[in-house]
Protein backbone atom coordinates (compact mmCIF):
# COMPACT_ATOMS: atom_id res chain seq x y z
CA UNK A 1 0.00 0.00 0.00
CA UNK A 2 1.61 3.42 -1.33
CA UNK A 3 1.95 6.36 2.06
CA UNK A 4 -0.28 9.41 2.28
CA UNK A 5 1.61 12.32 2.80
CA UNK A 6 -0.64 15.54 3.18
CA UNK A 7 -0.71 18.68 1.75
CA UNK A 8 1.65 21.21 4.28
CA UNK A 9 -0.63 23.77 5.94
CA UNK A 10 0.16 25.76 8.70
CA UNK A 11 3.01 28.47 8.81
CA UNK A 12 5.63 29.01 5.52
CA UNK A 13 2.76 26.92 3.49
CA UNK A 14 0.29 28.87 4.64
CA UNK A 15 2.19 32.21 3.72
CA UNK A 16 2.94 30.81 -0.06
CA UNK A 17 -1.02 30.30 -0.12
CA UNK A 18 -1.99 33.53 0.82
CA UNK A 19 0.96 34.86 -1.77
CA UNK A 20 -0.84 32.48 -4.93
CA UNK A 21 -3.96 34.25 -3.76
CA UNK A 22 -3.18 37.82 -3.60
CA UNK A 23 -1.38 37.25 -7.25
CA UNK A 24 -4.96 35.86 -8.98
CA UNK A 25 -6.67 38.70 -7.13
CA UNK A 26 -4.44 41.25 -8.39
CA UNK A 27 -4.56 39.88 -12.24
CA UNK A 28 -8.88 39.79 -11.69
CA UNK A 29 -8.00 43.39 -10.38
CA UNK A 30 -5.61 44.68 -13.10
CA UNK A 31 -7.79 43.06 -16.16
CA UNK A 32 -11.10 44.44 -14.62
CA UNK A 33 -9.04 47.84 -14.60
CA UNK A 34 -7.71 47.73 -17.62
CA UNK A 35 -11.10 47.12 -19.39
CA UNK A 36 -12.88 49.83 -17.23
CA UNK A 37 -10.01 52.75 -18.39
CA UNK A 38 -10.14 51.84 -22.23
CA UNK A 39 -13.87 51.69 -22.10
CA UNK A 40 -13.17 55.25 -20.71
CA UNK A 41 -11.02 56.16 -23.69
CA UNK A 42 -7.44 56.14 -21.70
CA UNK A 43 -5.35 55.14 -24.49
CA UNK A 44 -2.80 52.07 -23.98
CA UNK A 45 0.16 54.53 -23.13
CA UNK A 46 -2.08 56.12 -20.27
CA UNK A 47 -3.10 52.64 -19.35
CA UNK A 48 0.78 51.41 -19.14
CA UNK A 49 1.71 54.94 -16.52
CA UNK A 50 -0.80 53.96 -14.13
CA UNK A 51 0.38 50.21 -13.97
CA UNK A 52 4.46 51.93 -13.93
CA UNK A 53 4.92 49.59 -17.18
CA UNK A 54 5.19 49.83 -20.90
CA UNK A 55 2.54 50.42 -23.31
CA UNK A 56 4.03 47.35 -24.77
CA UNK A 57 3.96 45.17 -21.73
CA UNK A 58 -0.01 46.36 -21.07
CA UNK A 59 -1.12 46.01 -24.46
CA UNK A 60 0.99 42.38 -25.22
CA UNK A 61 -1.12 41.15 -21.94
CA UNK A 62 -4.61 42.45 -22.35
CA UNK A 63 -5.18 43.31 -26.09
CA UNK A 64 -6.13 39.56 -26.84
CA UNK A 65 -8.44 39.26 -24.24
CA UNK A 66 -10.30 42.13 -24.30
CA UNK A 67 -10.38 42.00 -28.70
CA UNK A 68 -12.13 38.26 -27.88
CA UNK A 69 -14.90 40.29 -25.93
CA UNK A 70 -15.94 42.35 -28.14
CA UNK A 71 -14.08 45.82 -27.17
CA UNK A 72 -13.24 48.12 -29.59
CA UNK A 73 -9.43 48.92 -29.01
CA UNK A 74 -7.88 52.23 -29.83
CA UNK A 75 -5.30 51.87 -32.24
CA UNK A 76 -2.16 54.55 -31.65
CA UNK A 77 -2.55 55.99 -35.10
CA UNK A 78 -6.23 56.52 -35.12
Amino acid sequence: MASFTPAPTGGVADELAAVAALRELADHLEDASVERALRAGWSWSDVAAGLGVTRQAVHKKHQGRLAESGIELRRRNG
